[in-house]
């Protein structure tokens, strides 16, 4: 069958498709060639493009994603737009306008990606200019690298952009709805790329080839694809469908679906849960976080997952479904190995649940050698109720030490029925900096990550302790 897709305001139909194919690469062989390729896993941004998404209103979110990690086959029915559909040599979009005039720009290589980033945060609906701001969150850069210009020109350039335009073209297709996935069934010798229409199918599809590899946003299998050149004999894209894009509140727990990307978890929750409202803005970049996913994140196991540690911490559920029903597993009891968990063949991640009422004191730490957009040498992540002084519950959740994302129990233990006080607080590091087993390898030693853990419940303390005296 053919992918069809609305590129830069043009609709296209595209045939011989293979369904490892990626846009950036499917993008250069049409002569687009200013989005580029630098890492090809995500972490430079040069290749960004704007993706439509739908918004909870009925309209449209432009989105800076990674071209580089998005499947053709999964545009099915989408709209994507490039440097190229921004601007011309003869009409400057206001973003390329701005970057040009101050002096953002040296060997360019960076640059389109800078301008596409920068455009969707020119058009993100929230962004409100204020008396002493322009409403422009610089985060939005946070994932496109510069080795040549330095940052203070591409931040003057942002921080000097305006609202749209009346008349601005693509200010006008936000009011409209986006266009939605299409079900897609392509076939070839190379492998099968499937996205099924409704929940139903998808877990007939699941339940007749176990072994297909699901995919959600695609921020990790991207990398194995191009990284490591990965193949699938069979893949099924499931983020579209709507059972795994809930948000709910109940009063004994929050329910989040793990096909909601993660910037769409941050918009729709707020401050509402501060533990994930610590750990958002940690996690990669807003590139990446505009297409992981929690069941991506949850279904890869990997020891070093960011989300595991938080929503141990939070006590959280993991709601697994499959063509003969569904079930709710404790995610303490989720993994059982590296990289292995409870999930059966053929079941799928629906959501997490998270307990209701929250712990009152939350915290996350993440310990990394750079502040943002890097993986992880331990996380932690704490969650603790105090009843007159005395710790009353205490939930910690660690990753980066062990086979698998642990609860530190024994941290909990030593926790629990005890004054909230420095010493206690000391006592329980010690502790903490012995659960797991910390290993040696290229991110940082076992003594390391020992020390660092011990630091992490100090750092806690000291923060919730200064936060109280506050108030």
């Amino acid at each position: 069958m053919n992918v069809d897709l609305t590129l830069n305001g043009q609709p296209r139909s595209i045939s011989d498709v293979l369904p490892h194919t990626t846009l950036l690469g499917w993008l250069r062989s049409q002569g687009l060639t200013g989005s580029k390729e630098g890492c090809a896993e995500g972490e430079c941004g040069a290749c960004a493009v704007l993706l439509s998404r739908p918004t909870q209103e009925g309209g449209t979110r432009l989105e800076s994603v990674n071209g580089c990690l998005l499947l053709l086959a999964g545009l099915n029915g989408q709209e994507v737009r490039t440097v190229e559909g921004l601007g011309s040599v003869g009409a400057l979009h206001p973003v390329q306008h701005e970057l040009a005039v101050r002096g953002g720009s040296q060997c360019g290589y960076c640059t389109p990606g800078f301008v596409v980033s920068m455009a969707a945060e020119y058009y993100r609906p929230e962004r409100q200019a204020g008396e002493h701001s322009n409403g422009f969150e610089l985060e939005a850069i946070h994932g496109n690298l510069c080795r040549c210009t330095g940052y203070r020109p591409i931040r003057d350039a942002a921080l000097s952009l305006g609202q749209p335009a009346d008349g601005d073209l693509l200010s006008e297709t936000l009011t409209r709805p986006s266009p939605l996935p299409r079900p897609t069934d392509l076939i070839t010798p190379s492998g099968h790329f499937h996205r099924p229409e409704t929940l139903e199918d998808a877990l007939h599809l699941l339940d007749q080839l176990p072994g297909a590899k699901v995919l959600a946003g695609g921020t990790d299998w991207g990398v194995e694809v191009n990284l490591r050149h990965a193949r699938a004999a069979v893949t099924v894209a499931v983020e579209h469908l709507p059972q795994l894009n809930t948000l709910t509140w109940t009063p004994e727990y929050l329910e989040l679906g793990a096909g909601l990307s993660l910037s769409e978890l941050e918009r729709r929750l707020g401050e509402s849960v501060p533990l994930l409202h610590a750990w958002f803005p940690q996690f990669a970049s807003r590139l990446i976080r505009n297409r992981a996913t929690l069941g991506g994140n949850l279904g890869t196991a990997s020891p070093i997952g960011d989300s595991p540690p938080v929503l141990l911490a939070l006590d959280a559920r993991v709601v697994l479904v499959s063509a003969s029903g569904e079930r709710e597993v404790p995610l303490s009891g989720y993994f059982t190995g590296y990289r292995q968990t409870v999930r059966k063949p053929g079941e799928l991640i629906r959501a997490v649940r998270i307990p209701l009422p929250l712990a009152p004191l939350s915290g996350f730490y993440k310990v990394a050698k750079r502040p943002l957009d890097d993986i992880s040498s331990v996380a932690a992540a704490f969650t603790l109720t105090l009843e007159g002084g005395v710790v009353a519950s205490a939930r910690i959740g660690l990753g980066g030490v062990a086979a698998t994302p642990i609860r530190a129990l024994a941290t909990e233990a030593a926790l629990i029925g005890q004054p909230w006080t420095l010493a206690v607080a000391r006592q329980a590091a010690r502790v903490l900096k012995a659960e797991g087993t910390p290993l040696d390898d290229h991110r940082a030693s076992g003594a390391y990550r020992a020390a660092m853990l011990e630091q992490t419940l100090l750092k806690f303390f000291h923060e919730q302790t200064e936060s109280a005296v506050g108030a």
